[in-house]
């Protein structure tokens, strides 16, 4: 059974090829617009427009939506940073408190199911000089919050509590739950099978 990833995100390509998920990645066809809600509702429903934007070119198979937003402690939503300046200020924000990272799920198959997670990030104090050092790596490029905790971005972290690879880009547990829900397992040598 081939999952289909509606994203093009090189971090949810290898949390899935690293679980040995047998998959295809298609580019979801949706405007991420500015929406009502809290920024759990925000995200699930922009996994579910996705998913159901690559629904649209096929449906036989599981498709997968995410999205992904951080959210600091007085409800401001940072996204990804468009430049080097902006990268700085939200790493200048984020430093020395916590920030949620809330990801939305959608799986369109023979159900349409979709939920959210969240993580509880802190950052340590930073001094300017770590955080130029760190913007200068541009490892801010494309990542919700401005840093990749999978990369040096790992020496910013003081303490995480949730799904760590919620922080990197998708939350396998929640992922599991859902997959299960639709008969499949991803605990199986090899990767997605047909549960029994």
């Amino acid at each position: 059974m081939r999952l289909i990833l509606a994203s093009t995100s090189p971090q949810r390509r290898a949390i899935l090829a690293s679980l040995g998920v047998s998959f295809d990645a298609i580019a979801p066809h949706y405007d991420e617009v500015p929406l009502p809600g809290t920024a759990a509702q925000v995200v699930m429903e922009r996994a579910l427009g996705k998913a159901l934007s690559v629904a649209g070119q096929t449906i036989e198979r599981p498709i997968l939506g995410v999205d992904t937003e951080v959210v600091i402690a007085d409800g401001d939503v940072l996204g990804q940073p468009p430049d080097a300046r902006a990268a700085r200020a939200m790493l200048m924000r984020l430093a020395g408190r916590e920030h949620r990272v809330i990801s939305g799920l959608a799986v369109v198959g023979a159900y349409q199911q979709v939920a959210s997670a969240e993580t509880i990030v802190r950052l340590r104090e930073l001094t300017t000089d770590e955080v130029d050092a760190y913007v200068a790596r541009e490892e801010w490029v494309g990542r919700a919050g401005g840093y990749a905790i999978q990369e040096t971005g790992a020496a910013l972290i003081e303490e995480i509590r949730g799904d760590y690879l919620n922080v990197v880009g998708l939350p396998v547990a929640l992922l599991s739950t859902l997959l299960a829900r639709e008969g499949i397992s991803l605990v199986h040598a090899g990767g997605i099978s047909e549960a029994t």
